[in-house]
């Protein structure tokens, strides 16, 4: 196999350089407007919940972009040729069939795409139990 189209360590690098600095919400139910900059972008993934700055998605949104393109044609849209969105768990290998990453680097893909308008899950969390292992579909919409 060759090596994987996408990069877990530089998602890893994007994800710490969107994320705002210096804030400490001392716990998760403290996760509200309240708490937040007044520029945010808050995305609740699997396990994490991330608060991004919007100048920094921004900045990297053409990477994200690629990274996600980089998907398996399923999480693309049917308009495009794809399936309109795949189980989270699908993430794990790229569009060659090359695994990329631990479920935590696809959860930080995923939010960050998310975070910049290029995905989304495709039901509301409350759902997800009642879906195959119990995780999240996604669309990448780029």
């Amino acid at each position: 196999m060759r090596e994987p189209l996408i990069d877990a360590g530089r998602v890893e690098a994007i994800l710490k350089d969107c994320l705002y600095d210096n804030i400490e919400i001392p716990d998760e139910a403290l996760l509200t407007e309240a708490f937040l900059p007044p520029e945010h972008v808050k995305v609740e993934g699997v396990v994490h919940h991330y608060v991004f700055n919007p100048v920094k998605l921004g900045e990297h949104k053409e990477e994200i972009a690629e990274f996600l393109k980089n998907l398996p044609i399923n999480f693309r849209p049917a308009a495009a040729g794809g399936g309109g969105g795949w189980s989270f768990l699908e993430a794990a290998a790229d569009k060659d069939g090359n695994m990329w990453g631990e479920h935590f680097n696809i959860e930080q893909l995923l939010c960050l795409g998310i975070g910049a308008g290029l995905a989304q899950w495709l039901m509301p969390r409350e759902y997800w139990s009642a879906l195959p292992g119990g995780m999240p579909y996604v669309a990448v919409l780029v």
